[in-house]
């Protein structure tokens, strides 16, 4: 099968998709295309680039998103990205914390398409990478659909032909982020529309897709579409994506066989000094609904933050799992219908 490189997308995740993450969901799916965290331009020019920008080849194809405003400082943001061997930049139009709003960038952009408009050539200027813009479909007093476009427009008249929609307004004011995660209504008409308005661009859909039976029927009106939470939570779901998404082999056969194929970085890892929990904090929704998961995420959740804890955690975690899983194939017809 045949596809566009966004047809499947994992969302950046503050305190989530970081690079331990990253790599494994690598392992579930070679063809997912991952995102960074939001990573400031603030932190890259003042703080320790490594940590920010490091990452595993295997986690490519690999997307940096970027938070800022100042084209100057995305543009030199870029150019590192290009530098660290990053596939995409993405500049956050979404984000609608009070710490983004304060900085006047995030969701808050989107009152102001010309802005966005000149990061994006900036970027553009600055890396031959693709640069992408991730956004809600709306802000506060945006209401039309016709405001939708406006913001649009200018970013696709600067060079950006992929565009990831929130098919959620986002409110600035009265909304936590968690808040603006739910309560504002999804909109997916409005996303499908811009795909019929727009065929020259790729348009991915985000917000509220939980499934892949979900995913195949966004897929019937728009180019991709990202996954944030859902995958997560019960990870075991990105298993499937390659065969059911893609026409091509699963990676894994089961939830052991990942976990195990995983060590091997767990002992790199922690020879380099990694703390054991800054990685298996990722792993604690992989046996949802497996004999042993409870015992499986206690283990891992009372030891792996001790001093000194090792490989041998984990191992022993996957010892209070029942027997092996199911197998990606039978995941797969779950997931599916």
């Amino acid at each position: 099968m045949i596809v566009n490189s966004h047809r499947f997308c994992i969302a950046p995740m503050m305190d989530w998709s970081d690079r331990h993450c990253r790599y494994f969901w690598r392992l579930l799916s070679r063809h997912a295309r991952l995102y960074t965290e939001m990573v400031t331009t603030g932190a890259l020019i003042h703080g320790d680039r490594q940590r920010f920008l490091r990452f595993n080849p295997i986690e490519a194809p690999v997307a940096l998103q970027l938070g800022g405003s100042d084209p100057a400082d995305l543009a030199r943001c870029a150019a590192w990205a290009a530098q660290w061997g990053y596939d995409e930049v993405n500049l956050n139009c979404g984000c609608p914390s009070d710490r983004v709003q304060s900085g006047a960038f995030g969701a808050s952009l989107m009152a102001h398409p010309a802005q966005v408009a000149a990061c994006v050539a900036a970027m553009r200027d600055a890396c031959d990478l693709p640069v992408t813009v991730k956004h809600r479909i709306g802000i506060d007093s945006m209401e039309s659909y016709q405001q939708l476009l406006d913001f649009i427009g200018p970013s696709a008249d600067a060079g950006c032909n992929v565009f990831i929609v929130h098919a959620r307004k986002a409110w600035l004011q009265g909304l936590s982020p968690k808040e603006n995660r739910e309560i504002p209504p999804l909109n997916y008409p409005w996303v499908y529309r811009l795909k019929s308005d727009l065929p020259a661009l790729t348009i991915v859909l985000n917000g509220g897709i939980t499934n892949l039976e979900s995913c195949h029927e966004h897929l019937q009106q728009v180019d991709g579409v990202m996954l944030g939470r859902a995958a997560y939570h019960d990870p075991w779901l990105l298993a499937n994506v390659d065969a059911a998404l893609f026409g091509a082999d699963n990676p894994v056969a089961s939830k052991h066989d990942a976990l195990r194929k995983l060590l091997p970085y767990v002992a790199q890892e922690l020879q380099q000094g990694t703390a054991l929990n800054h990685i298996t904090r990722h792993l604690l929704g992989l046996y949802q609904g497996v004999p042993g998961a409870r015992q499986f995420r206690r283990h891992l959740s009372e030891h792996a933050h001790r001093k000194g804890a090792g490989i041998a955690v984990l191992e022993d975690a996957l010892q209070k799992v029942v027997g092996d899983d199911e197998g990606a194939a039978s995941g797969r017809e779950r997931a599916c219908g």
